[in-house]
């Protein structure tokens, strides 16, 4: 492996990585937000709602994120009349589409609490919201926590599509990089190494800790 041209071209990939992390930090607080209300409303008794919120799952969920990605950068322009900074319109692209997918998890761990406690609490007097607040939402956190990091690392992973509108996050950077150099293997390499390094913790850490989260 050329050690020499990592070297060289290390102060580029780190300053990408830094843009990487920003990106996924900031699109897995916008998908957890998205993810958290649709998930919700998916399981609402009101038809018209919870049918709203099966669509936009749906339709995100059955079309590429390059699409989503596309449609946010390009159409704010065509249809809005403004063109929207790169950052936000992947900040944007990755919460709607990731947002999809969480909120099936919480629509599964907002399912998963027992009934009878819905129906205690409003027997105590809480209002639907409070019972949701203070009874539900605990209970859906421990519950789908597991499968909500492992949705956030394909997540961070799913930054690098931001390269289709031009966003220079790490994969960009190393394609700049190996459009110049002409040696792909080590660039790529490193990059990969640096996605480990984002990723594997929040994979090891959910693992160590799944048996204390999860209820039996």
């Amino acid at each position: 492996m050329n050690l020499e041209l990592i070297w060289d071209n290390l102060p580029q990939l780190l300053k990408a990585f830094l843009v990487t992390l920003e990106l996924s930090a900031v699109s897995i607080a916008g998908s957890t937000a998205i993810g958290l209300v649709v998930g919700a409303l998916r399981t609402s008794r009101v038809p018209v709602v919870s049918q709203l919120a099966r669509a936009y799952v749906e339709i995100f969920r059955g079309s590429p994120l390059p699409i989503t990605l596309l449609f946010v950068y390009f159409g704010a322009a065509l249809y809005l009349g403004y063109s929207v900074e790169l950052f936000v319109a992947s900040a944007v692209g990755l919460s709607i589409y990731h947002g999809a997918y969480v909120a099936e998890i919480f629509r599964s761990g907002i399912e998963a609490v027992p009934t009878g406690q819905r129906e205690a609490a409003q027997t105590l007097g809480l209002s639907p919201m409070q019972t949701f607040r203070y009874v539900v939402l605990p209970q859906t956190r421990r519950i789908v926590f597991p499968p909500l990091i492992g949705q956030y690392i394909s997540l961070i992973k799913d930054t690098s599509i931001a390269f289709v509108i031009g966003m220079v996050e790490l994969m960009k950077a190393g394609q700049a990089i190996v459009d110049r150099t002409a040696e792909p293997v080590p660039v790529y390499l490193t990059i990969a190494a640096l996605y480990f390094v984002i990723c594997y913790p929040l994979s090891l850490w959910v693992r160590r800790n799944e048996r204390k989260i999860v209820p039996a």
